[in-house]
């Protein structure tokens, strides 16, 4: 370390031309003017580098002219700029020339990684090992080398900066660990199968290549009577080579055909679980959003996520993640035994392969807001269309069928205009790159037909060789394909991941809630509450519902009483003020506590597509029937279910389309009697049954309500003048007036002018 800044103290720094482009705790980057175009000298300067104690990585890149230095605790940062001019004067010097070291080299099968655990992509292990064996025969293979170790870094550096401009991307994104590939991110805890299916993808791709290599020498056999690594082997005849190369190239079928089976397999699974591991974790997530956001958002734009973007993440998985590590392996494979056997063709072989990464990776760029906006307009039309397919009979009690047809089509157009336009850029990509690798093709043979008549190579090498870069080619026209899934797989992680960043319900820290000993005495103390970019729906409220008692919320539409619901079901919480059952803050008790102790039914109840029997034991899942059956009795629903086709059997449909309005609203009533909890509230629970049945219900509920607290929601007054304590609420959410049915009526004030005219009665 010494030497260096001894050789730094020699040279100024307008000589060295060393300058920091950015400096972060254990990394620096800096532009060095020195390697900017030779690659030898980049070489060199990260070979002195990597010797001092404490640097742990030292990278030069002769196209860009940076070097990237990570050090650990041993080296402080200010030094780092001291030691980086030291190496230059060095090189500039020509001192590190006669003392030059080798360059370090991974373990053998250690994946190549960056400072902080991300692995390389698989690329650029082609472009280390061209990069070792060019220094081993450096003197031998002269400009070829050079070409082709320039093709090595030129490709290394473009996919490189796509990765990390991908993770930069990431990490922007809510919830995404930094630092991590998005491929990385999905593929998540199923790494064990990743590596059984890499490892199974390698041998197949190995044995692919040998078995090209086993029909080479056969063609070279018929060709010239031998084939000359052969009689190595002690087969020296004509005869004994073609018997031999039959049995090798029956074992390399069988292999290539047993391996592609199973990595097949296991990359099919890969995919399989990571669909069904993302698709269980995000619905979970979504069942805890909080209300106001999953309110807020598409159903079916959520769905759309849950079903096509998560099949997305697997579906990268199960093929092109495939396609793509066979490829890069042959790339690893090929490059060495091209600089070993015909290092004079070698460059051409592979000189398109830089540029169809970078045109991949800029493909990639430049259609990323085209498949966001593609993406949007197929949403936006499957929205339209389930919305359609729902409102079927207001759509044609209205005869807007014609107008819903073009409204479809308009949203179609629009959706098929984007497509086209991500298409065109898809096939563009895929058409040029299959013209670079047919013009390599054409250069291999050319060249290498050259050299073979020069004599400057034998055709037993080229001959067995010429298959092989044929077979790589080939395989990149497939990129095309993978960067296409690539694109869209990144773009339904980034949906996901958005999805999955909206804030879950909070629970609160006061401890549990036991159902059995609430008592059900609810308070609203100075409680103010207003929904997004609205005027305020409760201001400044406070009133008491006494516990084992029957109470009453009347009034206007838009006065609040829904909204007193919604908090005490924790739906929404209060912006000021407390809603307290038997004393405690709702907020800080458990939701899943509190709402197991309160019976909710609302307006428009939901049914799900099941039976009639399992939408009542809907919550009570351990329900008998019996007891199915006697919630259905007092709930006035019993009747109507003996006469359904299979009674407590008949599926009921999507939304129970198959009853009318009344009937859901008797089949959610029973559900929430089946729940048996303290606490029932009714909002609007009988709106759609006649005055026959509601008095029915009525007389049910009030045996029903014995020793719970119930909370009536209504606009129909003849639902609540049984009640122990009536509010009517007027607009703002403040109480008007309170007290019992009679005393109401005898204030003559708003409740005596709702019942006047809604029964037709004057107030006594």
């Amino acid at each position: 370390m010494s030497s260096l800044l001894g050789a730094a103290a020699g040279f100024r720094s307008t000589d060295l031309d060393v300058r920091p482009r950015s400096v972060i705790s254990g990394r620096q980057r800096w532009d060095v003017k020195l390697v900017l175009g030779r690659p030898q000298a980049a070489e060199v300067l990260a070979a002195v580098l990597r010797r001092i104690p404490g640097i742990t990585e030292a990278q030069a890149s002769p196209i860009t002219g940076g070097l990237l230095v990570r050090h650990d605790a041993r080296v402080q940062g200010a030094d780092v700029g001291r030691l980086v001019r030291g190496a230059v004067a060095l090189v500039v010097s020509g001192s590190a020339g006669a003392r030059r070291p080798a360059p370090a080299q991974p373990a053998a099968g250690a994946a190549p990684r960056t400072g902080r655990g991300v692995v390389r992509p698989a690329l650029a292990v082609g472009g280390g090992v061209v990069a070792g064996l060019a220094l081993i025969r450096g003197a031998s293979l002269g400009k070829q080398l050079v070409a082709l170790g320039g093709v090595a870094v030129a490709t290394g550096v473009v996919v490189r900066k796509a990765w990390r401009r991908t993770v930069d991307a990431a990490r922007d994104l809510p919830g995404t660990a930094a630092e991590r590939h998005p491929l990385l991110e999905i593929v998540g805890p199923h790494r064990r199968r990743l590596c059984r299916a890499s490892v199974l993808s390698v041998a197949c791709q190995v044995s692919e290549m040998a078995l090209g290599t086993f029909l080479g020498w056969t063609a070279l056999v018929l060709i010239k009577g031998q084939a000359g690594p052969l009689v190595r082997f002690g087969l020296t005849t004509a005869s004994a080579q073609l018997w031999g190369l039959t049995g090798l190239v029956g074992v390399a079928c069988a292999a290539v055909a047993g391996l592609s089976y199973a990595s097949n397999l296991q990359w099919r699974r890969l995919g399989q679980e990571i669909e069904h591991d993302w698709r269980n974790r995000t619905y979970a997530h979504v069942q805890h959003l909080e209300l106001r956001h999953l309110e807020g958002e598409r159903t079916t734009r959520i769905a759309g996520v849950l079903s096509d973007d998560v099949r997305q993440l697997g579906a990268f998985f199960a093929t092109s993640a495939n396609d793509l590590l066979q490829l890069s392996t042959s790339l690893a494979l090929l490059v060495p035994l091209f600089l070993w056997l015909a290092p004079q063709i070698a460059w051409i072989a592979f000189l398109p392969i830089p540029f169809i990464a970078w045109l991949s990776f800029h493909y990639q760029d430049k259609v990323t807001a085209d498949y966001a906006v593609s993406g949007e307009d197929r949403a936006r039309l499957h929205s339209q269309l389930v919305n359609t397919l729902e409102a079927g009979a207001t759509v044609k009690s209205f005869s807007t069928e014609d107008y819903e047809a073009e409204r479809i089509d308009r949203l179609s157009a629009e959706a098929q205009d984007s497509s086209r336009r991500t298409d065109r850029s898809t096939i563009r990509h895929a058409e040029v790159v299959r013209l670079c690798t047919t013009s390599s093709m054409a250069g291999t043979l050319l060249i290498g037909g050259r050299s073979v008549l020069d004599g400057s190579m034998p055709f037993e090498v080229f001959s067995p060789l010429i298959g092989l870069p044929q077979m790589v080619m080939v395989r990149m026209n497939r990129l095309g394909g993978i960067v296409d899934q690539y694109q869209r797989t990144i773009t339904a992680y980034d949906r996901v991941r958005r999805l999955r960043a909206l804030p879950a319900e909070i629970d609160g820290t006061g401890g549990p809630l036991d159902a059995e000993e609430v008592r059900g005495e609810i308070v609203l103390d100075g409680v103010t509450f207003a929904y997004p970019d609205r005027p305020p729906a409760l201001e400044d409220l406070s009133l008491t519902i006494p516990a084992g008692r029957v109470t009453a919320l009347v009034g206007a539409t838009g006065s609040g009483k829904t909204t007193i619901a919604r908090l005490l079901m924790r739906f929404q919480d209060a912006d000021f003020g407390s809603v307290l059952l038997d004393g405690r803050d709702v907020r800080d008790l458990s939701r899943r506590d509190l709402r197991q102790a309160i019976g909710f039914v609302a307006q428009d109840p939901f049914l799900f597509d099941g039976t009639v029997a399992d939408n009542i034991r809907y919550g009570s899942f351990g329900a008998s029937d019996e007891a199915v059956v006697e919630a259905a009795m007092k709930a006035e629903a019993h009747a109507f279910v003996a006469t359904l086709p299979d009674g407590y059997d008949t599926v009921i449909g999507e939304r129970g389309a198959a009853l009318s309005g009344g009937q859901r609203q008797r089949i959610a009533l029973a559900r929430a009697i089946l729940k048996d909890a303290p606490v029932v509230i009714l909002d609007e629970a009988t709106s759609a049954v006649d005055n026959e049945t509601e008095a029915a219900i009525q007389r049910t509920l009030r045996a029903f309500a014995a020793d719970r607290t119930m909370l009536i929601i209504a606009h129909r007054l003849s639902t609540v003048r049984h009640a122990d304590r009536i509010y009517v609420m007027d607009k703002g959410g403040v109480v008007a007036e309170q007290g019992t049915h009679d005393e109401l009526l005898a204030q003559h004030g708003l409740y005596a002018s709702l019942w006047q005219l809604q029964a037709g009665e004057l107030a006594a």
